[in-house]
């Protein structure tokens, strides 16, 4: 009894060799392959006798290779593109007799004759390149040979130069997921050290679905990736810094563009660094709430209060929106009919405006403003609801989403 060796597959359209002749495969099941035979009959024949039979071997396969994946080939150095292209047409010699590049008509050379055993073929194919300077065994010829039939060219390319290592190197991504997990966990909370990332990593591991069977790595590569996953974040730094990166905007963002008065005005408040007398006569500090346009960069009203509350940003957005009067001791030229405005056109509009300050009316369509409870008040929403006005705050710790008012509350 011979080997009992069976192939990698056979498939219908294969020849082989067996029993001292070499047959055509015409079909293929799991109790039996049909042969053909040169008596004209089709023959059946197990599967476990036919490899078995000391003479049996796939003589050529006469299915088609599969075709190069374009994309993947492009990405590949052109020397190894060319070397694989070079193993191609030896390795199709050895399958077909023929190299691609040969002409009509031309006989195969008897080394590679079809009537020879594929071994002997791949064994004349190593002593030809050994030859020719290129030192290659009869099993390296082989192994190219099955790569090809399985994978097409891209199976004889050296796929080193293009390989991707991963990102993480060997560490298992339910770990990653874990130190992820911890890292988010204390974005808002007072600052973490190294140390406590990783054993709040390990303790979440422990508490997932799979019980913790995820290998930790060691400490020195759970250092590394914290290193990695914490680069920007300021995860044991500032926390000032840190929670503004993260509840800033994550995507691309950019300032909102304006072009008439009142389609974007912004809002914000700041404490004044100064003391002044509050009208108990006590001296205290103040805060200055305020109001820019962004088209036309007006201040359309400021309220100064010792503390800033919802009230006074309902103020402040009725003073934005009424004409500003003169009052007793004002100079004339402070008139609106004495600025560049149209007054006269204006006072068509409204007869308020004669008596009126040179103020511009500006009634907003969409108000930019940060978290501050005075604009995320039930008053200032109600307000803004009334009048009809879009009310869109910004990202948590994100003031450059308003820099025009922040800037302007920053120098008041």
């Amino acid at each position: 009894m011979g080997r009992l060796t069976r192939p990698e597959g056979l498939a219908v359209g294969e020849r082989v060799r067996f029993d001292g002749q070499v047959r055509l495969v015409l079909a293929v099941s799991g109790r039996s392959v049909t042969l053909s035979d040169m008596g004209g009959t089709p023959r059946a024949v197990p599967p476990a006798l036919l490899f078995a039979d000391d003479d049996f071997e796939v003589v050529d396969s006469s299915g088609r290779m599969p075709l190069p994946p374009v994309s993947l080939l492009e990405t590949l150095p052109q020397a190894a593109l060319e070397k694989a292209l070079w193993w191609e047409g030896h390795i199709l010699e050895v399958l077909h007799g023929l190299p691609p590049d040969a002409t009509a008509g031309t006989e195969p050379n008897p080394q590679y004759a079809l009537s020879r055993s594929l071994t002997a073929r791949e064994r004349a194919k190593a002593v030809e390149l050994t030859a020719a300077g290129h030192k290659v065994t009869a099993g390296t010829v082989a192994n190219h040979r099955r790569r090809y039939e399985k994978e097409g060219v891209m199976g004889l390319a050296d796929h080193r130069p293009v390989r991707k290592t991963p990102k993480y190197g060997t560490v298992e991504d339910a770990v990653v997921a874990a130190m992820r997990q911890a890292i988010s966990e204390a974005t808002d909370a007072s600052t973490r050290t190294g140390t406590f990332l990783l054993w709040r990593t390990e303790q979440i591991l422990k508490a997932g679905e799979d019980g913790g069977e995820a290998k930790l790595p060691s400490r020195r590569t759970l250092y590394r990736l914290l290193d990695k996953l914490t680069t920007g974040t300021h995860t044991t730094g500032s926390a000032t810094t840190r929670r503004s990166r993260a509840h800033g905007a994550s995507a691309p963002f950019g300032e909102l563009a304006a072009f008439a008065p009142g389609e974007v005005m912004q809002i914000d408040s700041t404490p004044l660094d100064v003391l002044v007398r509050l009208d108990d006569g006590v001296a205290g500090k103040v805060e200055l709430t305020g109001m820019v346009d962004v088209a036309t960069r007006t201040v359309t009203a400021a309220v100064l209060r010792p503390t800033t509350k919802a009230v006074d940003a309902s103020v402040l957005l009725a003073r934005t929106v009424t004409p500003e009067l003169m009052r007793p001791g004002w100079v004339d030229a402070l008139r609106m009919s004495r600025s560049v405005l149209p007054h006269r056109r204006l006072l068509s509009l409204d007869e308020r405006l004669e008596h009126a300050a040179a103020r511009p009316v500006i009634v907003p369509e969409m108000i930019v403003c940060d978290h501050g409870k005075a604009f995320m008040s039930r008053d200032f929403l109600a307000s803004c609801r009334f009048l009809q006005i879009d009310l869109q705050p910004a990202h948590k710790g994100s003031p450059f989403e308003k820099p025009r008012a922040s800037y302007c509350a920053s120098v008041g």
